[in-house]
């Protein structure tokens, strides 16, 4: 399927048309993208001017990653917050491919709008779903050759976004907002027919310039699990008062471990991991009133599942934290379940959420979650912060791929880069092996040597 995506990519440049892929989220909609972007170079040879990405922050880096990684012969350049980028940008002729995020997209519109683009490609696509949002007219006043918009989101029950989206692909193709809503969303009559009728004829006024797989459709092609990254950058506030517990902790653990060795100080340096961890999640974990990067991203996450009808599992090891999700989904009206250590009549909670046919969100503790439990109804599968071992996170991520599961598993892992959550990560996937062999977070504490503590707790 991902073949036939990248199929009708190519056919689009071959007829000069703007095109939307669509598929369900977790299908490969970045890969079908960079296999064309690869090919577009190709036709184009020596002509070929840079492509441009817009995307979330949270999947800035991952565009990078997974081009490093399929596609390792494109030139990527990343433009992201900082003063570094202005001088980056006049290397962009020299690059294949440039990703940066809505939010400096308008803050650089009037420099980008100086280069030509082979293609401006728009992930999230929905985030330009209002017409007359100053983001939607930016992206609109960029000069590229061919456009494309990739949205996991269904477009079809909101008409008003999926008009400003094509609007951008290929605009007029819908005709104007006015005569676009009066041919497709005729006035509820007594006709009960016009009104599919109408979408009917949308679906093949569409059909040309759009492709959507959904996940049930190409089960047969899926793997049993995809793991994603998603990045979680920290808010302003967020990030001092993290930097300041850094920097107070780390005194802290160096004069103890000088003192007494690594290995008698396991407990101070959990401590100071612990709570450093904590900012990273909430600021309210450890009583500061700051709002949290990483729980806006994780609602940036939830929206198109939850538009797509999936229902969804969110680990954390924090139960504090699983409680300021709670409220926060209650108050966005979120079907919400909470399994925690404190939880008494778990198999019930758990029967409610598998019978709960309608999209929704169970919070679960790692520690709570670890055993006997069967939710086969939910395919998606959030760790809101990542576990200090690999396999106990194995184990909740294959908590929703049980026996009954026929499903592919998509699990995201959210991670606040350039804290303890990235060290922690990337120590892991060193130490694999040690760690795997001594469960829990006391194996984690045992393996560090005095460099790891020195890389975990450096600034950078």
């Amino acid at each position: 399927y991902q073949k036939e995506g990248f199929d009708f990519l190519c056919h689009l440049t071959q007829i000069k048309l703007g095109g939307i892929l669509a598929d369900d989220m977790g299908l490969g909609k970045t890969l079908q993208t960079l296999a064309w972007l690869a090919w577009l170079r190709e036709k184009n040879g020596k002509r070929t001017k840079p492509a441009l990405v817009i995307c979330p922050a949270s999947v800035l880096h991952n565009w990078r990653r997974e081009a490093e990684r399929f596609t390792p012969h494109l030139k990527v350049l990343v433009l992201e917050s900082g003063s570094a980028r202005h001088n980056l940008r006049k290397q962009i002729p020299q690059h294949d491919m440039i990703v940066t995020n809505y939010a400096l997209l308008r803050r650089d519109l009037e420099a980008l709008r100086k280069f030509s683009f082979s293609a401006v490609i728009l992930d999230e696509a929905q985030f330009i779903k209002n017409p007359t949002a100053q983001v939607t007219q930016s992206v609109k006043q960029l000069k590229s050759d061919q456009r494309l918009a990739l949205t996991g989101t269904p477009l079809e029950n909101r008409l008003l976004d999926l008009w400003s989206i094509v609007d951008f692909i290929q605009p007029g193709y819908l005709g104007s907002q006015d005569h676009f809503l009066e041919t497709y969303e005729p006035p509820v009559t007594s006709d009960p027919v016009a009104p599919r009728i109408a979408r009917r004829r949308l679906s093949a006024k569409l059909r040309p310039v759009m492709v959507r797989r959904l996940k049930q459709q190409v089960a047969k092609d899926l793997p049993e699990r995809i793991e994603e990254r998603r990045d979680c950058e920290l808010g302003e506030e967020q990030r001092k008062l993290y930097l300041a517990e850094l920097r107070r902790s780390r005194d802290k653990v160096m004069q103890t471990v000088a003192e007494k060795g690594v290995a008698k100080s396991k407990i101070h340096v959990l401590a100071a991991l612990t709570r450093l961890r904590q900012i990273c999640c909430h600021p309210t974990l450890v009583g500061s009133d700051s709002p949290s990067g990483k729980t806006e991203t994780l609602f940036e996450l939830l929206d198109p599942l939850l538009g797509q009808g999936h229902k969804v599992l969110v680990f954390s090891q924090f139960v504090q934290m699983l409680k300021l999700l709670e409220t926060e989904c209650r108050q966005r009206q979120i079907g919400t379940h909470i399994l925690t250590g404190e939880t008494k009549e778990r198999q019930t909670v758990v029967q409610t959420f598998q019978d709960d046919t309608n999209p929704g969100v169970f919070l679960l503790s790692l520690r709570a979650a670890g055993t006997g439990l069967n939710l086969t109804t939910a395919s998606y599968v959030i760790l809101y912060d990542p576990w200090w071992n690999p396999a106990v996170e194995a184990q909740a991520i294959d908590r929703s791929h049980r026996i009954g599961q026929t499903r592919t598993v998509n699990a995201y892992r959210l991670i606040a880069p350039g804290t303890v959550e990235e060290k922690i990560w990337e120590l892991q996937q060193r130490k694999a092996q040690t760690i795997a062999d001594v469960l829990g977070e006391e194996g984690f504490a045992r393996s560090l040597s005095q460099s790891d503590l020195e890389y975990l707790f450096s600034e950078d």
